[in-house]
């Protein structure tokens, strides 16, 4: 059975298999929800706020059922970022009847930011940089798969996102990163317009990348310490 999905504040509708995540009907419409740890409800990024009521609007009607029951993914929940009152976790909250799901702003990748201080039109923070963290199988002897291969493989199918290729300068970084966590990883890619990048790889759940912006003047050097993941 097909279930009507409604995304605010983006306005972006569209129909979903029953029994599917909040989180997988984003990814299959395109909404704006961020994610990590891919689903896992570790990170706790993937919040969402339920709507319940008429919505003449969308020509929709939601009731507390529309939603599955909390999950004990949810109720053991106990992550460093703290499931809000009223909150849900996008990678539990599976869809039983048409909803209304709002994505708050922590939830966000691409948020919006309004310089109140100048006098600038509001921003899109549009971050180059995203984290995905990764399980990744024990080599077998006689494998043909490289590191490189087993994470970029791992990446496209867990996060079902293209496929990126690995950095020389993180190469370095891959084995020790896979062997000091059982093969539990989290991995930094740049995004560009042609190409996804493996930049860097730690052991275990990471969800904090920083970096280092340096501008070069001709009397100063200035350095801005940057979060990657927002900008």
């Amino acid at each position: 059975m097909q279930r009507r999905v409604v995304f605010t504040p983006s306005g972006l509708d569209g129909v979903v298999e029953d029994g599917v995540t909040v989180l997988e009907a984003a990814r299959q419409l395109g909404a704006d929800i961020d994610s990590v740890c891919g689903g896992r409800g570790i990170c706790g990024r993937c919040q969402i706020t339920p709507s319940t009521g008429v919505f003449a609007k969308w020509g929709v009607t939601v009731t507390e059922s529309s939603l599955s029951s909390f999950a004990e993914t949810e109720t053991n929940y106990r992550a460093k970022r703290a499931l809000v009152a009223g909150n849900r976790l996008g990678c539990a909250a599976r869809i039983c009847g048409d909803v209304v799901i709002d994505v708050p702003a922590i939830s966000q990748v691409h948020k919006q930011i309004v310089r109140k201080d100048l006098d600038l039109e509001p921003i899109t923070v549009d971050p180059s940089f995203s984290l995905y963290y990764l399980t990744i199988p024990e080599a077998q002897l006689g494998d043909s798969v490289s590191a490189a291969d087993a994470l970029a493989n791992a990446v496209a199918v867990q996060h079902r996102v293209r496929a990126p290729q690995v950095a020389r300068r993180a190469l370095s970084t891959l084995h020790s990163a896979m062997a000091k966590a059982d093969g539990e990883v989290t991995v930094a890619v740049r995004h560009t317009e042609n190409l996804d990048q493996i930049v860097a790889a730690w052991p275990g759940f990471v969800d904090a990348a920083y970096g280092i912006a340096v501008d070069v003047g001709s009397t100063t050097v200035a350095g801005h310490l940057c979060e990657l993941l927002t900008g």
